[in-house]
């Protein structure tokens, strides 16, 4: 059996809040150090599609990469997978297609329950599982991590709107690894002081507990504190909680707290089990995985005459021919290759399969 028949999924990293604060940095950090080098980064806009400034909230977790994780040197961009039935739609290929090489996927504040409704049986939530199941990694917060649930908090709806305390069913991210999950960051929250409970996800304990009274009898419940991430290393089966705050566990009428540092067992979430690698996936879709996944693990090499030119550009530059090298940065880089300048000397990166002849 290949390993493309075997499933090694990647790191799932869900975030209670604070991605952009200083703990936020630490818990990307333990990500980062399990990426390749250079890892390319697709910042999914879809949780605040609905918002006119989706790019600039995007953008500002991909800013915070760029600034505060620099030494990883990620490659960042944003995905305007906004709205279906429009030009950036998740179900747009030439949308999603940045998907098909990410290293790791973040998608984080906007509405849950728009998010869901957006990527439900989207191609772009069909890839994004094909690629997870082969090792691309997947960081959440805020509304994102509601949203990969198999039920997600419509929090505007009841906390903004008014609405009754109900249940929306999620995008379920873990049921094919049999686990039933509810995430509820924010847990907890204390915006509102002495005079108004806002922990649970601004729910507060008084419309939580009734939460809890209509969700299926086989769900737990996971809690995050706020500026704490939880990482779920699948290969492994093990959760370990990073940051400042705990981990809250509610299965069936028991209680288990994990402060941070501690791990916990896949088996404390519900009967864990791999799945079939193209389970829940279109043939079409994982096929294409696959072939994506061959490719950028057999990357093509530079041929001798590109090296030689590498070369050549060296002894250039310790002639300070600066335009000489320049020409030939060039040359390479009409070849497919850019020459990227480091303290260890030069790097080569492909820039396309442009057959050097």
């Amino acid at each position: 059996m290949s390993k493309y028949e075997q499933c090694f999924p990647g790191l799932v990293i869900l975030f209670g809040s604070g991605e952009t604060s200083p703990s936020g940095r630490k818990i990307f950090e333990e990500v980062f150090k399990n990426l390749p080098a250079n890892p390319r980064v697709e910042i999914l806009e879809t949780p605040a599609g609905f918002e006119l400034n989706s790019s600039q909230v995007a953008g500002r977790v991909g800013d915070f990469l760029e600034q505060h994780l620099k030494n990883y040197q990620p490659q960042i961009s944003i995905l305007p997978a906004r709205r279906r039935g429009t030009s950036l739609s998740p179900d747009n290929p030439e949308v999603v297609a940045p998907l098909w090489e990410a290293d790791l996927v973040f998608m984080g504040p906007g509405s849950p329950t728009y998010t869901v409704s957006q990527l439900r049986n989207s191609f772009a939530w069909q890839i994004l599982q094909a690629r997870h199941r082969l090792g691309m990694s997947i960081a959440l917060a805020s509304a994102a991590t509601i949203a990969i649930g198999a039920y997600a908090i419509p929090v505007y709806e009841i906390y903004k709107v008014g609405e009754d305390i109900h249940w929306k069913e999620g995008l379920n991210l873990f049921r094919p690894y049999g686990l039933s999950l509810v995430f509820v960051p924010h847990w907890n929250n204390n915006d509102g002081g002495d005079e108004l409970d806002t922990s649970r996800c601004f729910m507060g304990k008084a419309r939580f507990d009734p939460l809890l009274e209509i969700l299926p009898r086989d769900v737990t419940v996971v809690g995050i504190d706020e500026r704490t991430g939880l990482l779920f290393d699948l290969v492994n089966q093990v959760c370990y909680v990073i940051g400042p705050g705990e981990v809250t566990l509610l299965i069936q009428d028991k209680i288990k707290s994990f402060k941070s540092g501690m791990t916990f067992a896949f088996t404390d979430l519900g009967d864990f089990r791999y799945p079939q690698p193209a389970e829940g996936i279109s043939r079409e879709v994982w096929d294409q995985a696959v072939i994506k996944q061959k490719s950028r693990e057999n990357p093509v090499s530079p041929s001798e005459k590109i090296l030689g030119l590498v070369k050549e550009r060296e002894l250039a530059r310790s002639c300070e021919n600066w335009q000489f090298a320049d020409e030939l940065r060039e040359k390479i880089l009409e070849m497919g290759w850019r020459v990227v300048d480091t303290e260890d000397g030069p790097v080569l990166k492909v820039v396309n399969r442009v057959t050097d002849k």
